[in-house]
């Protein structure tokens, strides 16, 4: 299994063994529990679904509650589904950490861009606004025309103009393992990933 959930930690950098610098993302992965074994048998496709993350008792339902005593664990806030090719290897009560990972493997890291509110065209798409000359002072950061002349008369669909700005899932592929620390539940991935600090990360073995 080579699917794991983390909450990314921050930024930080490494030197390598030539001593060159080297700028990681620190992702916090807690343990996750097996408490579903799904296969093709019974449910059509093959899945497991993994519980991590430390939640209070008084905030679980009584029928989640009863899968985390069936699976021998304390309750967990999240729950999450990955397919898999086959289940026959898996049981409920399973536990996964960062050591199914290592230094030197390639990873994709999915996670959610930073939110950035409602944004111009010239932030959001990076226009060049128009000059401050000939009578145009005040068009400095207008997106300029979103028509089409007279014809056909409306502004097309996809037209790159103002809006909301970022808050989606964005995906950073072949990203670098350069350590893997299973004492503390920490991964350090080469570069940057998707998120703010906090945020929920899912990372899958390319």
């Amino acid at each position: 299994m080579k699917t794991l959930y983390g909450f990314k930690v921050g930024m930080t950098r490494v030197f390598d063994d030539d001593g060159n610098m080297v700028p990681v993302t620190v992702i916090r992965s807690e343990p996750h529990w097996v408490i579903q074994v799904k296969s093709r048998a019974s449910d059509g496709y093959d899945a497991l679904r993994l519980a991590f993350g430390q939640v209070r008792r008084k905030l679980v339902s009584k029928p989640l509650a009863g899968q985390f005593k069936k699976a021998g664990i304390e309750p967990c806030r999240y729950i999450r589904e990955v397919r898999v090719p086959s289940t026959d290897s898996f049981k409920i009560g399973d536990k996964f950490g960062v050591d199914v990972f290592e230094a030197g493997d390639r990873v994709k890291v999915i996670g959610t861009s930073k939110g950035m509110g409602f944004q111009g065209a010239v932030r959001r798409h990076h226009f060049r606004g128009g000059p401050k000359t000939h009578g145009q002072s005040d068009r400095l950061r207008a997106p300029g025309s979103v028509g089409a002349s007279s014809y056909p008369s409306r502004t097309w669909k996809g037209q790159r103009m103002a809006g909301h700005m970022g808050d989606q899932q964005v995906t950073a592929r072949n990203v670098l393992i350069k350590a893997v620390e299973a004492e503390h539940n920490l991964i350090m991935v080469k570069g940057a990933v998707p998120g703010k600090p906090g945020g929920l990360l899912k990372i899958v073995k390319a």
